[in-house]
């Protein structure tokens, strides 16, 4: 959104500015070619009042146009002989027109200033000539004034140069604007977005902000009222869980009170049996139930604790059977987005592989590793190998019942990872996660 409101202003300024710009660029060419053209007019004027005056001879005029020198264009006369002295144009110096009648030939008043004609502009050679009639003793005489396309032109670019500065500075503000106007619109809706990502992930303290504008603070205020909801809907579903345990087993203890009086003791005993596994059953169930209130509503554990309370758990029968269990786990905590139920659960079955399948002396090695946010533990053995097929559910070929794999691959992957299976070795890989604390 950040980025197409200020493409949208820099299009819009940009559009505008041009709209001003071009016209502007053409009203200043044509002001400095004015301008250009009044100069030279007075320049040539101003010559031609020194060539009129009787006392200046053509060699102080050829002295006065070189004293010219630092004037833009090149400046030439044409006396009444039909003598050229300066610098004449391409094509040369025209005819005298304009002049004053009753002047140039020899009845001017000693007394008076010389009299000049209007100026004339004509195009030259892509440039542009001014020529100023003048009145003389011996006759009319010219005056021509040469400018290129470069020199009518020479002011133009400096002030092209301010109006392009002025432009890109309006641009500048327009984006400045811009980028207040867009922060001010994102930044509660990035602060909404990263709430409801907190909410994914089971951190329901987590609420959005209610500032900014009214169409912003509305969607806060509509992700706050939702996690509200959801906060109540799980404390309503916790009480029934917790209600569900104690109705299920009051009949439950009725029932075994009965069994046990019972006058047919085999009966009884083969009855209190099956009741001992619905008891157990139940309780699983009840503990499944109620794992999301253990563990969170996003379970969290730290890998490396697990791997080694669970090696620790197998090291007693790993020693009696003369096997070495090596560990390779790195110093820091490795946390993954699984439970340490879960996570033990699969190394158990992936380590009770191990001792079922290789014979009594093979060693076994649990590696774990953590990089680019990924968690991998590795379960080799120097055994036999596992067969091909091995990590399909119920399928074995050593008798067992092969579910060991199944389980520890339904593991991973409920916690979003996978499991790999290699000829001496197991994978598991899971996502490593930093945005809670380790639950055990």
């Amino acid at each position: 959104m950040r980025r197409r409101i200020l493409l949208l202003s820099v299009g819009m300024t940009t559009l505008v500015v041009l709209a001003f710009a071009v016209p502007l660029v053409i009203l200043l060419r044509s002001t400095t070619a004015s301008e250009s053209k009044d100069k030279a007019r007075y320049l040539a004027e101003s010559v031609a009042y020194y060539v009129g005056d009787k006392d200046h001879t053509n060699d102080d005029i050829t002295a006065y146009l070189n004293g010219l020198s630092d004037h833009p264009g090149r400046i030439s006369v044409r006396m009444p002989d039909g003598t050229t002295l300066g610098d004449p144009p391409p094509g040369g110096v025209p005819t005298p027109k304009n002049v004053p009648a009753g002047y140039g030939d020899g009845d001017r008043d000693d007394k008076g200033p010389p009299k000049i004609g209007d100026a004339d502009y004509r195009d030259v050679g892509g440039g542009l000539a001014v020529d100023v009639g003048v009145g003389t003793p011996n006759g009319a005489a010219s005056v021509c004034l040469y400018l290129t396309s470069d020199e009518l032109y020479d002011s133009v670019v400096p002030r092209i140069l301010v109006l392009i500065g002025g432009s890109l500075l309006v641009l500048l503000l327009s984006i400045a604007g811009a980028e207040l106007v867009s922060r001010r619109l994102a930044r509660p809706l990035e602060e909404t977005a990263s709430t409801a990502e907190r909410l994914a992930r089971g951190d329901m303290d987590a609420r959005a902000p209610t500032t900014g504008p009214a169409e912003v603070a509305k969607v806060g205020s509509a992700l706050n009222g939702l996690a509200d909801r959801i906060d109540e809907v799980i404390a309503v579903e916790r009480e029934a869980v917790a209600d569900l345990s104690h109705r299920l087993r009051t009949p439950l203890t009725a029932l075994r009170l009965q069994v046990e009086a019972l006058p047919d003791r085999e009966s009884a005993e083969e009855l209190n049996t099956q009741v001992n596994t619905l008891e157990r059953t139940l309780t699983a169930v009840i503990s499944a139930a109620r794992r999301p209130q253990r563990e969170g509503r996003v379970p969290h554990s730290d890998a490396v604790e697990v791997t080694r309370q669970r090696a620790a758990f197998w090291e007693p029968l790993f020693e009696d059977q003369g096997r070495e269990l090596a560990l390779d786990l790195p110093n820091a905590p490795a946390t993954v987005r699984s439970s340490g139920e879960d996570l033990g659960a699969a190394l158990d079955a992936l380590v009770e592989n191990v001792v079922a399948h290789t014979p009594d002396g093979t060693p076994a090695r649990i590696t774990l590793t953590r990089a680019d946010g990924v968690v991998r533990i590795v379960v080799a053995d120097n055994g036999p190998g596992i067969p091909l097929g091995a990590g399909e559910r119920g399928r074995s070929d050593r008798g067992s019942t092969g579910l060991g794999l199944d389980i520890a691959r339904r593991c991973a992957e409920a916690a979003g990872g996978t499991l790999t299976l290699h000829r001496n070795e197991v994978v598991i890989t899971l996502r490593a996660s930093t945005d809670a604390s380790p639950a055990g």
